[in-house]
């Protein structure tokens, strides 16, 4: 009997035992609230001088004005905002809150001070983390200069660190994973939802950003395929996997028209609040489950992510297939699976080192010289050498 089978003779039951639960009682007294009592992400007042004309502050704004003109993504105007309003927070501490007041060895020092900076946690910032800070700084200091803000550019000559070539080391076994998606409980409505995203990002290797912007017309499930909108809004279509399929009917059929509030909403996975997932909200969920699963790693979304790619990769998926999935403009930052998944390379080894095949011989120890006189020559030898 098939679990479609299974779930249909049971429905009554089932949606009754739902009913009940605390998980998805709770969300109802969520979606309750009025909405300036349901917390959240709001934008705050940044506190930043904008009263002269050459405020750096102003010109931030129509910086990153002139990003969504320019048909950024609003996910890349918004990290360009905090990574910018990083440096204007510096460099208010210093009184330098005008464009005219920053030079090249101002540059430099903030380039100094955010090699030493910590985050909250103690930890440092990453290079590859610096050189997209440093990145975006020059970038809005090139644009500050074609608009006559500037009569030269200071960031022009600011180098950049070295770029680091790091692999992803967090990948979950196949066994791993099982024990991940068995974590929520499906009793509960919101189980079901949990289990589906779950399944879909490793079904999918999706990222956490793109899973948040799914909608209902997203998911086509007599195809078994999934309408994806990547980083730079680049679209792809993903196959997804029989199980996720699943889950993922499951949670349409059950849970979705439980939790939408408006018929309006098109996000697929919702929040008791009846509106789409914040990415951030979504990392602590995984962090907990992968807690909860007893497995202590790294990172959280992007797991399931390099362990989608890997898994393919070691069941002999091409390379080129597996950057189409993943949505990777550039083929050489799918090729890091190459070398995380050394599955193949293990095989040539044990096929072709001498020392790596089982029925291969010790080497023979060399004995040493026996016998009185050979013995204390063996000794002569060894204290005069010593």
């Amino acid at each position: 009997m098939t679990e479609s089978h299974i779930r249909s003779a049971g429905a009554g039951h089932h949606c009754n035992r739902m009913n009940r639960t605390k998980g998805f009682a709770r969300a109802m007294k969520l979606a309750q609230r009025a909405k300036d009592k349901r917390g959240g992400n709001d934008k705050q007042p940044d506190g930043f001088d904008r009263s002269t004309p050459d405020a750096l502050a102003q010109w931030l704004d129509g910086y990153l004005e002139s990003l969504t003109v320019r048909n950024y993504a609003a996910t890349t105007v918004e990290h360009r905002r905090y990574i910018l309003i990083l440096f204007l927070a510096w460099a208010a501490e210093r009184d330098l809150t005008r464009g005219g007041q920053i030079t090249r060895p101002v540059l430099e020092t903030f380039q100094r001070w955010l090699w030493r900076y910590q985050k909250p946690n103690g930890q440092r910032l990453g290079w590859s983390t610096q050189r997209e800070h440093l990145s975006s700084l020059k970038d809005w200091f090139r644009w500050l200069t074609r608009q006559n803000v500037l009569l030269a550019n200071p960031a022009s000559e600011l180098e950049l660190p070295r770029p680091e070539k790091r692999l992803p080391q967090e990948v979950l076994t196949v066994a791993e994973v099982n024990r991940l998606v068995t974590v929520p409980d499906v009793a509960d409505p919101l189980g079901v939802r949990d289990r589906a995203m779950l399944e879909l990002f490793y079904s999918c290797g999706l990222r956490r950003a793109e899973l948040c912007r799914l909608e209902l017309s997203s998911f086509h499930a007599d195809r078994r395929t999934l309408h994806v909108r990547g980083k730079g809004n680049k679209d792809r279509v993903v196959p997804v996997g029989w199980r996720a399929v699943q889950w993922l009917e499951r949670y349409l059929v059950e849970v979705r028209p439980r939790l939408c509030l408006d018929t309006r909403t098109q996000a697929l996975f919702l929040t008791g609040y009846g509106g789409a997932f914040n990415p951030d909200v979504l990392s602590r969920m995984v962090s907990a489950w992968l807690a909860r699963a007893g497995l202590r790693r790294k990172g959280c979304c992007h797991i399931l992510r390099h362990t989608c790619a890997t898994h393919m990769l070691e069941n002999g998926a091409d390379i080129r297939f597996i950057q189409q999935l993943l949505g990777h403009e550039n083929l050489d930052t799918t090729a890091i699976y190459t070398q995380v998944s050394i599955k193949q390379l293990q095989e040539v080894h044990a096929r072709c080192h001498p020392s790596a095949r089982a029925e291969a011989e010790p080497p023979a120890v060399p004995e040493g010289p026996k016998g009185g006189d050979g013995a204390a020559v063996a000794s002569g030898s060894i204290g005069s050498a010593v």
